[in-house]
């Protein structure tokens, strides 16, 4: 026999001698099934789960509902959103300068998984011009009124949950910023 032939089945042999002392091919093929379950479980990611958040925001007077605004957003678990509509104002600042605000309403919503729990965040922002009446005395520039709602809770899927409520100070009405969390997939 060749120099090579020999090694070969040297390796051959010695492997042979190996599996019968270990308990044999099949003990190592079993070894590595029951293995390779755990392996594939620790590599495989984890799937990612979607949300919409529908939000109202709801204008009271009275104890009675008189106007709500809808938005919806879609966000995955543990990730963020935001939903932007108004309008950038400007303002003349110090020396001729030209600033911008804006007014208009701004949501964030952000969710995070934990423990089994799906917990929501939210926050509000919004403005508007002021009606006249409350603009007096603020002639040459705009009265901008404006109102935060911030907030988190453990979010029950599919319930109407309010996130926070503030009387207006100016009126006898109330505002609710109101979410409801459903599962996409």
């Amino acid at each position: 026999m060749t120099k090579i032939r020999m090694t070969r089945t040297f390796a051959v042999s010695a492997l042979l001698v190996a599996l019968a002392a270990g308990g044999g091919v099949g003990r190592v093929a079993a070894q590595q099934s029951s293995e390779a379950p755990k392996a594939a479980a620790q590599d495989s990611p984890k799937l990612v789960e979607a949300y919409r958040l529908d939000f109202s925001i709801n204008e009271l007077e009275d104890g009675k509902k008189i106007n709500t605004r809808q938005y919806s957003m879609n966000l995955n678990g543990n990730d963020s959103n935001e939903l932007k509509i108004g309008t950038r104002v400007p303002l003349e600042g110090k020396e001729g300068q030209v600033e911008y605000i804006d007014v208009g309403t701004d949501i964030a919503g952000r969710m995070q998984s934990r423990n089994g729990q799906v917990e929501v965040f939210v926050h509000t922002d919004m403005s508007n011009f002021a009606i006249p009446e409350q603009a007096q005395g603020h002639d040459t520039h705009p009265v901008i009124r404006q109102l935060k709602i911030s907030g988190s809770t453990l979010a029950v899927l599919g319930k109407p949950m309010i996130i926070g409520s503030v009387d207006d100070p100016n009126s006898k009405r109330q505002f609710q910023v109101e979410v409801t969390v459903n599962k996409l997939r």
